[in-house]
């Protein structure tokens, strides 16, 4: 067995050569693989190592002796230990680049597509404060004080976190509100270690369009402290509340929400909208977090998907029914399946809203409702998937694959499980036609991605 050439606290000079997919650079230290933090393809550093595994380690950057030409200074100073973003010290053209890159190294290792027809990233005019989806963790540092922020690179201590430049303001003002209002009515922060405490999570969602605004406050016990004063301070300063939720979740548990749901003012949803279509969004609704972005994602699952006036879609993973819509302003048909029962419910009031009829709505795993569809008689000349980042069950895949619709149009925020799912397709009778990259998620080394699939003649 090779003796492992590096030890953890020592510093050794190292070449980094390429980055990882989580951003970090990726050294080879006399043919062991090292992931370093803070460093770029074409920098010379040196690494103090932290972490040593079998076959990798990761080091920190101590310091740069050659310094890459596409380093910027990162716009926000907790840039170095918050686990939010990883890429904000690379320019953003480079960020685009590193993706495009990414996503084919995945489709050669994964799918074993040699030249897979990758276009480049679609990139942000402004990439800052995109998202419409705050969520920070509330709790204690060493001094018993109140923190709320991020959570710290690989752990769970939270840093606090005036502003996030990622998100919006105003969900900066909000949070900066709560946390005097926690401190004036002495609400105890959740503490993780010991399970005590009472918020745990403060979650603002931000109409894009509309500028209405939800603030759900998790918390340990069933009931929210001063729950009437505190929305009254918080909608008097700002109107544009329309929805505050109290979630219940006294489990130990990392899963942010309980079961338990109220809304303790306004309407248990608010309203967004994107391309002319009108979206109710519930505390729990799946939605794109980019919305200048999304509008782009959408507009090419429907022109992939290039659909005439007399065919049927199926949408799988459909959530609150944002696809399924787009796609039902130029189908026949289009039957959106979703496992989350809330969800469905959001989704036929969505199509009520907007006035659409041609869409139905079914409660279920989409490997288990598609095949009986089909058994019914519904045959799709299309189907399109949107799955969580762990990608589509094989089962689905294989659903699919005995569906035979002529186009599969997949939705994809993780291109290793796309390749992973399109290599099953290609081995199914289906040929990659087209891959486009969508920047949703800037500052950070996430990629979305709209795959075409066609059937092979």
């Amino acid at each position: 067995m090779k003796k492992i050439p590096i030890e953890i606290g020592k510093r050794y000079e190292m070449e980094i050569y390429d980055l990882s997919h989580d951003g970090l650079g990726i050294a080879n230290f006399d043919g062991f693989l090292v992931f370093v933090k803070d460093a770029l393809p074409s920098e010379r550093v040196i690494a103090e190592i932290n972490r040593v595994k079998k076959n990798y380690a990761h080091a920190q950057t101590v310091t740069k002796i050659k310094v890459a030409t596409n380093r910027i200074a990162p716009l926000c100073e907790l840039f170095a230990s918050c686990g939010g973003c990883q890429m904000q010290h690379l320019d953003y053209l480079s960020q685009l680049k590193f993706k495009k890159a990414l996503i084919g190294r995945n489709m050669q290792k994964f799918a074993q597509l040699e030249n897979p027809p990758i276009a480049d990233v679609i990139g942000m005019e402004n990439p800052w404060r995109y998202r419409n989806k705050t969520q920070i963790p509330f709790g204690t540092n060493k001094q018993n004080q109140l923190v709320a922020g991020f959570y710290k690179n690989r752990s769970h201590e939270i840093i606090e976190m005036p502003a996030c430049h990622i998100q919006s303001e105003i969900a900066d003002e909000i949070i900066a509100e709560i946390k005097k209002l926690v401190v004036e009515f002495k609400i105890a922060p959740y503490h993780e270690a010991t399970h005590t405490g009472i918020l745990r999570q403060v979650i603002i969602r931000v109409g894009f369009k509309t500028k209405q605004i939800m603030v759900i406050f998790v918390t340990k016990v069933p009931d929210l402290p001063h729950k009437e004063a505190l929305c009254q301070r918080l909608i008097t300063k700002f109107p544009m509340i329309k929805s505050i939720i109290s979630n219940v979740n006294s489990q130990v548990t990392n899963v942010i929400f309980g079961s338990k749901l109220t809304t303790i003012y306004g309407e248990a949803e608010i309203i967004d909208e994107l391309g002319g279509l009108k979206f109710l969004i519930s505390a729990r609704s799946f939605y794109q977090v980019n919305p200048r972005q999304t509008e782009i994602l959408y507009k090419l699952v429907v022109d992939y998907a290039n659909l005439s006036a007399d065919e049927v879609v199926f949408d799988a993973y459909c959530g609150i029914g944002t696809i399924t819509l787009f796609l039902a302003r130029v189908a026949k048909q289009v039957y959106g399946v979703e496992i989350v029962c809330d969800a469905i419910s959001n989704a036929i009031a969505n199509a009520r809203i907007n006035d659409i009829h041609n869409v139905n709505f079914e409660v279920g795993k989409a490997e288990i409702v598609i095949p009986r569809l089909i058994s019914d008689g519904i045959i799709p000349d299309v189907i399109v998937v949107d799955p969580p980042r762990k990608g589509c069950d094989v089962a689905l895949l294989t659903a699919i694959i005995t569906a035979k619709p002529s186009r599969v149009v997949y939705v994809s925020c993780d291109s290793a499980t796309l390749a992973r799912d399109v290599k099953i397709l290609e081995t199914g009778g289906y040929s990659l036609k087209a891959l486009q990259p969508v920047d949703m998620f800037a500052q950070t080394s996430h990629v979305e991605c709209v795959a075409l699939m066609s059937r092979k003649n």
